[in-house]
């Protein structure tokens, strides 16, 4: 049975789908690992004519229709550690349930531009993750994982997430943000499972 939002009543339109792209505001994170998931929620926006423009709901965010569909693409203007006060605003306005929120992340545990989609289940250390699940109060939402790697050394995965890629491995992960744009569009238009098993394998 589909679940209220946290919140209460609905306070804007509803959408069928929410779909956010994590990072963290600032041109100095601009295009580093941390900032796939905003990235990929960007270049959704440019393919249907979206305005992604600052709202209440502490996120920059516009609404495009997607195979029928009503879809709130959104990037929070909080801090990564914070991602879930904005998600939880956002899920407050749209009124969508757990299960049609998608949340486009990067992800420490696949190796750069690997892609995988997950419905639910652990946060693997993410802390935007952790602060989503904190303000909803639920797991229960989709999961695009675009791979960053393990830092190469000792140095800390905090400190890994916020480098930029190589020449090489940034030609790799544009092409993924693509394909995880592709996966989102996917999802709307064919459902979850269709998705995981076209994106969820390595291109030939």
């Amino acid at each position: 049975m589909a679940r209220r939002p946290p919140g209460g009543e609905r306070t804007g339109t509803p959408a069928d789908y929410l779909v956010v792209g994590l990072g963290n505001p600032g041109a100095e994170y601009a295009e580093t690992r941390h900032n796939v998931g905003a990235e990929v929620v960007e270049l959704l926006a440019q393919r249907h004519d979206a305005r992604l423009r600052d709202r209440k709901q502490q996120a920059r965010a516009d609404e495009v229709r997607l195979d029928g569909s009503l879809v709130a693409l959104a990037i929070p203007n909080t801090y990564m550690n914070e991602s879930g006060i904005a998600v939880g605003k956002l899920v407050h306005r749209y009124a969508t349930v757990p299960e049609n929120i998608v949340i486009v992340q990067d992800e420490l545990d696949l190796p750069v531009a690997t892609l995988r989609l997950k419905a639910g289940g652990g946060l693997a250390g993410h802390n935007g993750l952790r602060s989503i699940v904190s303000h909803l109060g639920t797991d229960e939402f989709l999961r695009v994982r675009i791979g960053v790697g393990k830092p190469p050394d000792a140095r800390q995965g905090a400190d890994h997430v916020l480098r930029r890629f190589s020449k090489s491995e940034r030609k790799e992960v544009d092409v993924t943000i693509e394909r995880a744009a592709d996966a989102v569009e996917c999802i709307v238009a064919d459902g979850v499972d269709a998705a995981m098993t076209r994106f969820n394998v390595d291109p030939p």
